[in-house]
């Protein structure tokens, strides 16, 4: 079975969520998930960091559509799996020193940013919601906001 897109079924997308993320897509949105997916493909080039690329996968596809998506522990949606315990702990305990303060930090300054203006308060959210994913990103995954489905 191949693995859903939050655009798989048009019926699921509320004109709101479609909108806000295509102006997201368009001021910023598609640059910042290149970024996280040439992160993610460095650290599957550099070995080390195989175990640290699905969570910046993870990030990308979260930053490249974050309206009608949210984060859920993967252990809720799927019962034990890798990244849920004591291994995916340790991994986001090294993610939080190297990357995930750092990269939260500068979520908050845009979504501050962004809170300033009426227009910009949908996008301070979202920034919000990706802060706090890249504070702590394994062990979680993407679902619908309204549908508790799997994004991918």
């Amino acid at each position: 079975m191949y693995p859903e897109h939050p655009l798989g079924d048009e019926r699921d997308i509320t004109p709101t969520s479609l909108i806000l993320n295509i102006l997201w897509l368009a001021f910023g949105g598609a640059v910042t998930a290149l970024g996280w997916f040439i992160a993610a493909g460095v650290m599957l080039i550099t070995i080390i960091g195989i175990p640290w690329a699905r969570a910046a996968f993870d990030n990308g596809v979260y930053t490249l559509w974050p309206f009608g998506v949210r984060t859920i522990d993967r252990e809720r949606m799927f019962g034990e799996e890798i990244g849920t315990g004591p291994l995916g702990f340790l991994g986001n305990i090294v993610w939080f020193v190297l990357a995930g303060w750092w990269l939260a930090l500068g979520h908050l300054f845009a979504a501050i940013a962004l809170a300033f203006t009426i227009i910009g308060l949908p996008f301070a959210w979202a920034h919000l919601k990706l802060a706090g994913f890249a504070l702590w990103p394994i062990g979680r995954t993407l679902v619908r906001s309204d549908l508790g489905r799997r994004v991918y």
